[in-house]
């Protein structure tokens, strides 16, 4: 593990399924990653990818069948008891018991951790006032919000402030006002110094919360990076929107002459974009070509690949919008 790592992976490997059966599923194979201290880590995948997975493995709740992970400078393997110590975990189904208070939730989880019950009050009141769940901490938890549940999962994790916390999905079926609290909250804990490793199936909430993202394939980490740097490796794009679909075709011709890159065509948004190398081609150029041969053009514009579309060409797969594969699905119950 390097010196400002939290979180180190190497090599890992998990398939699910009989040994000697056919048709094993391999969730990871050979999967390395590095989260340094203090930084929000977003893991990025198609459907069964093995997320989840990696997840489990370093929270100790499922053994990779090789291969090592190190979590706040513990391996997961062989000190399972001392990384649980040292971390939190919100899984993507609720821990809370809708049928009391959310006091007596995060009170009842101080007892369950030692804390002795004056100190297990106070540490439900702190965090209650810290999340600006205070003044429903009273009520019971089946009379709460969707956004309020989920951020009270995320309060739960924490009752023993841990020095890495692991976020599930946490924002799966939220509405954007609830999605922007659990935002606030995740952007507070590293503020404060927690390491926190999410996956997501949103790219938007990758890329406002992560400093670093990690996009993983067929259980194999295929990029790491800030979100700027994962962008820039695709250089720059160019986007043009004609007035008449019809003038397409000619269209697609200047930009292939000028990038040496057929475009890709949205018909019904009369649209062309292709990749190209940054300082290759000028916007003025493009316009002036453009006009040279004809083509009435509604916009054009030279800018910066989306975070989409470094998912799309690291997987080859839309972003996930729904819940991984069977393996996956297996190790998350």
């Amino acid at each position: 593990m390097t010196a400002t790592a939290a979180i180190e992976a190497a090599g890992l490997r998990k398939a699910f399924g009989p040994r000697q059966a056919t048709g094993r599923v391999q969730a990871l194979d050979g999967l390395g990653l590095s989260v340094p201290g203090g930084t929000v880590c977003a893991l990025l995948g198609p459907n069964g990818a093995g997320k989840t997975t990696v997840v489990r493995i370093l929270a100790t709740l499922t053994k990779p069948d090789s291969g090592t992970a190190i979590v706040a400078g513990h391996d997961v393997t062989r000190e399972p008891r001392r990384v649980r110590e040292l971390i939190g975990l919100a899984g993507q189904h609720a821990a809370v018991d809708d049928d009391l208070t959310g006091r007596e939730n995060l009170f009842i989880l101080g007892l369950m951790h030692h804390l002795g019950r004056p100190e297990a009050r106070k540490r439900a009141d702190t965090l209650l006032e810290q999340f600006g769940l205070a003044g429903a901490g009273e009520r019971l938890v089946k009379t709460w919000s969707g956004g309020m549940r989920r951020r009270l999962d995320v309060v739960a994790s924490l009752i023993v402030s841990p020095r890495v916390l692991f976020l599930d999905e946490p924002t799966t079926g939220l509405d954007p006002r609830s999605r922007a609290e659990i935002w606030s909250a995740v952007r507070a804990l590293a503020k404060e110094g927690t390491t926190i490793l999410l996956t997501t199936q949103y790219l938007d909430e990758a890329d406002q919360l992560a400093g670093q993202i990690v996009i993983i394939d067929k259980g194999k980490a295929t990029a790491q990076g800030t979100p700027d740097e994962l962008k820039d490796t695709l250089g720059s794009r160019i986007d043009v929107v004609v007035a008449d679909s019809r003038e397409l075709p000619a269209a697609a011709a200047v930009i292939q002459r000028l990038t040496q890159h057929p475009p890709s065509a949205d018909h019904d948004r009369r649209r062309l974009s292709t990749p190209v190398a940054a300082g290759a081609v000028t916007l003025p150029e493009l316009v002036r070509q453009l006009d040279a041969a004809g083509v009435a053009a509604e916009d054009v514009s030279l800018r910066r690949p989306t975070l989409d579309e470094v998912f799309l060409n690291r997987t080859g797969d839309p972003a996930d919008n729904g819940a991984g594969n069977g393996a996956e699905q297996g190790a998350a119950a």
